[in-house]
């Protein structure tokens, strides 16, 4: 991933009256220091962060991952982003990328230790190519995410549905897959029951019906899931958000793990069973995803 372009950002308070903030932001070189040592995102993985896709220049979905952003912000007890702040790094960081595909993450820490505010800044990259992956699809494994489906509820201080950036669990479970012969992998609950891929969301296909993992589970809410469903929903499809056995995952018409930046992979085999790849529907939704959406 090439760094293309960084901010810092000066976050003002929720109750801030302005409607200009260029005098909150400050560009920085992306490829030299900017962090201090006591830095608590770097130390604790304490913090939130947002990945939103570009294309051409424009930054896809922005809304939904400013709500998120303001949700994991709820669930960390971190203060409140001004989402109109943020709106305008956001473009400010777009008008950076340029032709072709990028991704603009958005991160919000709880600051240094026992510092007074919030660390927050933004970035621009080019986007991988993933070709392969949309078109010739992934083979995936389930992996024992280590807790049951009602857990999240019962421990809301795991933050299971906030996206933090204490990531080392979900990268380690994609070493794992690859371990396995696999390309990514797919989280499943101690008691059987199906969540969500380390970096993606899972849709799969029943006849005409498409249905996702109930949030139930302690998901994080997918945004490029929420904006495929709406698309198969004007195509005439049925959509709907189910608690899914582990054990239906094999007997999917089809299945796709979905995401701001791959966005729609087709998934080829789960645990070795073959999946059957529907290459013409996964072409139409990927145009889609790479059209202009807010």
């Amino acid at each position: 991933m090439a760094w293309r372009y960084a901010l810092m950002i000066d976050p003002a308070s929720r109750d801030d009256p302005r409607t200009d903030f260029s005098g909150s932001f400050t560009p920085v070189d992306p490829s030299a220091p900017a962090l201090t040592v006591g830095e608590l995102s770097t130390q604790r993985g304490d913090g939130i962060f947002e990945s939103i896709g570009v294309v051409d220049g424009h930054a896809q979905e922005c809304e939904a991952h400013l709500d998120r952003l303001a949700h994991s912000a709820r669930l960390c007890d971190l203060p409140a982003p001004l989402l109109a702040q943020w709106r305008q790094a956001i473009a400010l960081a777009a008008a950076e990328c340029g032709p072709g595909e990028s991704v603009i993450k958005l991160i919000l820490s709880r600051g240094v230790e026992h510092g007074p505010t919030p660390t927050a800044w933004v970035t621009a990259a080019t986007a991988g190519d993933f070709t392969d992956a949309r078109t010739r699809g992934i083979r995936v494994v389930t992996l024992d995410r280590g807790y049951g489906i009602r857990t999240p509820a019962q421990a809301p201080w795991l933050l299971l549905g906030a996206k933090t950036l204490s990531y080392a669990v979900n990268m380690a479970a994609i070493r794992e897959a690859k371990r396995r012969g696999a390309d990514d992998a797919i989280f499943v609950t101690s008691d059987g029951f199906v969540l969500e891929a380390p970096t993606a969301s899972l849709i799969l296909r029943r006849g005409d019906t498409f249905v996702t993992p109930a949030a139930a589970g302690g998901i994080l809410h997918g945004t490029t899931q929420v904006s495929v469903f709406a698309h198969l929903d004007a195509r005439g499809f049925a959509t709907a958000y189910e608690t899914i056995p582990s054990a239906e995952l094999a007997s999917a018409d089809a299945a796709w793990l979905v995401s701001s930046v791959r966005l729609a992979a087709p998934i080829t085999a789960i645990d070795g069973a073959e999946i059957p790849l529907d290459a013409e529907l996964t072409a139409s939704v990927n145009a889609y995803l790479l059209s202009p959406r807010d």
